[in-house]
Order: structure tokens, then sequence, then C-alpha cells
């Protein structure tokens, strides 16, 4: 379990990153990236790493009232996240930053994390169908 200071430290990150996209994505110009760091999460695994903690996110606030999860806060969704792919905290925020400060980069990312998540979504809603699974008579 991490402690109150870790926990503390994550939502101001988690806060620092929401005013992070929304500073960037009002840019109109491509800004310079800053110097690539040392240690960066490749960006296939932190498309993969954003579509988790967008998942965590949405599992929080859906459970957040229940009284089994009222101890939990989000740093806990969001630390598990960073144990399964094993990134330090530090790794993931230079990381993100990287990424974030080269926009249309970014963006491009996003749509990924967007179409992955819309197609979990589909996926557990039963509205995708497999075309071998269609009746061609039922069909209009």
């Amino acid at each position: 379990m991490k402690t109150g200071k870790q926990m503390a430290k994550l939502k101001s990150i988690a806060i620092f990153l929401f005013f992070l996209i929304i500073l960037l994505s009002a840019c109109n110009k491509e800004t310079t990236p800053y110097d690539k760091p040392k240690k960066l999460v490749k960006e296939n695994q932190m498309i993969d790493m954003l579509v988790d903690m967008h998942l965590a996110e949405a599992t929080y606030t859906h459970f957040r009232y229940d009284s089994a999860f009222q101890n939990l806060t989000s740093s806990v969704f969001y630390y598990s996240i960073l144990d399964k792919y094993q990134i330090p905290d530090s790794v993931f925020e230079k990381s993100f930053v990287y990424y974030a400060s080269s926009p249309r980069n970014f963006e491009k990312m996003y749509r990924k994390v967007v179409s992955k998540l819309s197609e979990m979504e589909q996926e557990y809603s039963g509205r995708k169908l497999d075309p071998l699974d269609v009746d061609p008579l039922k069909v209009k």
C-alpha cells in the first residue's frame, strides 16, 4: 500500500498532467519537443498505459461511493498501473511530458487511446458484430 505522501504526489501529478494537456491542446503552433529522456516509455506502451489509466479513472469514479472501496483513492489505481508495467512514476512523468510536448504527435497517440477504449466499449456492450455471426436473411 502506498503512503499518504505518495498518494498526494500522484494526485498532484494527475492534476498537473490534466492542465498540461489542456495547455498543450490550446497551442496551435507545434512546439519543440523536450529533450528525449534517458528512460522513455515506448510509444505503444504509453498508449496502453493511458488506456489503463482512463479505465482506472472510470472504475474509481464508478465505485468511489461503494462501501467496499471507501478507503481507496484514485492514486491506488494509478500506482497499480505503474506496478503492472513496472514503470517508476518519474519515468512515466518524464515520458508523458516528452510526448505531450509535441501536440500533433500526442494527438495521434490519443486517437489510438480513444480508438482502443471505443473498441473495448463495443466489445463489452455487445454492439460489435462478427461478420460470420450475422444472419443475411435478417439484415435489411
